[in-house]
């Protein structure tokens, strides 16, 4: 049987159109046509008045965090509960991440225990120089929570979307809570460019100071003129046009994602001591990837090698960055959600061209492995 990727790349018709047009038309890099419509289409997204396109997320999120006004030394508070890349910007930055444990409602980061950590801070006078909040596997955390606890204290808060574009809370939609957000297209997202990311802000002149630091931060004059280390950071438009044609057939990717869960729900709802990753609204998601968690972390392991032999791609949920050998000197405010989410949880192969009889079978082979005797 064709091996069961976890979220592969969706491509078709679209997407060789337009990349053919954007190699014929003679831009293929650094700059052209696309670049510019490719930042307008997923500004208006996520609801904000600008963006630049970039490299990766991590170039975004490194970008954001100079642009709020991190400085070295600074404390920067992060979801423990994601990929490395978060925790890895602040250091680009010469600050320290803090890491903040998840809440069970949705895994994102816990307003509470950012509450907490706060109100500790403001006491001792140790305001962190921004707070990163991940959107955890295409689901917005409770921003209408964490916006007043960072606007009280004028903390700069920045979202890490870079699961979720698509997704909303509260009406608004992903990229456009806190001053600055960003997305990722790398190529397990829900949509890629092969890799690329994107800034996107209702600043302007934050994201135009992005823009520059990402082209090397070359002055505009004829020759090569720099006043101060820039970056090369800037997504070229041959992958723009890439990400065009995946955006055009974003809502029929969500649509088909969010499908595939259902399927999964349909199929695995009744059995004992398994639960899906809650979601304040299926509405609001984005469908990126379902997942699941086992009251036995012992069954969890199981079914990962029983898909595995029958060549169907599972992961572990995210390893906490405060349990990641990195960053074992570093501090946090941690209560042992995402520690238990990481030892007893799984994703399963969500991709969007998945068939309903791809995820049937992938469904029979967790059912058999939690009724065998």
């Amino acid at each position: 049987m064709t091996r069961l990727y976890l979220s592969p790349p969706d491509l078709g018709p679209i997407e060789t159109k337009l990349v053919l047009e954007a190699l014929e038309s003679g831009w293929p890099a650094p700059a052209g046509p696309d670049l510019g419509l490719f930042e307008a289409e997923v500004a208006v997204w996520a609801g904000v008045d600008a963006a630049v396109a970039l490299g990766s997320g991590s170039a975004a999120l490194h970008l954001a965090l100079l642009g709020v006004g991190v400085q070295p030394g600074d404390d920067v508070l992060v979801s423990s509960f994601t990929f490395a890349a978060t925790a890895n910007a602040a250091t680009y930055c010469g600050a320290r991440p803090v890491f903040i444990d998840s809440e069970s409602a949705t895994w994102n980061m816990s307003p509470e225990l950012l509450a907490d950590e706060l109100t500790e801070r403001r006491r001792t006078n140790q305001l962190p120089g921004a707070v990163v909040v991940v959107d955890l596997y295409g689901q917005c955390a409770d921003y209408t929570a964490i916006e007043p606890l960072c606007a009280e204290l004028d903390i700069p808060l920045i979202e890490d979307a870079a699961e979720a574009i698509g997704a909303h809370h509260a009406g608004r939609p992903s990229g456009s809570f806190g001053r600055v957000g960003l997305f990722s297209f790398n190529g397990n997202k829900i949509i890629t460019c092969g890799g690329g990311g994107m800034l996107v802000s209702d600043d302007v002149a934050l994201v135009d100071r992005a823009r520059y630091l990402s082209s090397q931060a070359r002055q505009p004059v004829d020759h090569y003129e720099h006043t101060e280390v820039g970056y090369n950071y800037r997504l070229s438009n041959l992958l723009a046009a890439l990400g065009r044609a995946q955006l055009s057939r974003l809502p029929g990717f969500i649509e088909r994602r969010r499908a595939i869960h259902a399927g999964y729900r349909s199929h695995l709802a009744e059995l004992p001591g398994l639960r899906f990753m809650p979601l304040t609204s299926v509405d609001d998601w984005n469908g990126w990837l379902t997942c699941i968690v086992f009251d036995d972390a012992a069954l969890s392991a199981r079914v990962r090698a029983a898909l595995g032999e029958v060549d169907i791609e599972a992961r572990q949920l995210w390893k906490p960055l405060h349990l990641q050998a990195a960053f074992a000197a570093n501090p946090g405010r941690i209560d042992g959600t995402s520690e238990h989410l990481f030892e007893h949880g799984i994703c399963l192969p969500s991709g969007t061209a998945m068939s309903d009889d791809d995820v049937a079978r992938v469904a029979a082979v967790i059912r058999a492995t939690l009724t065998a005797p």
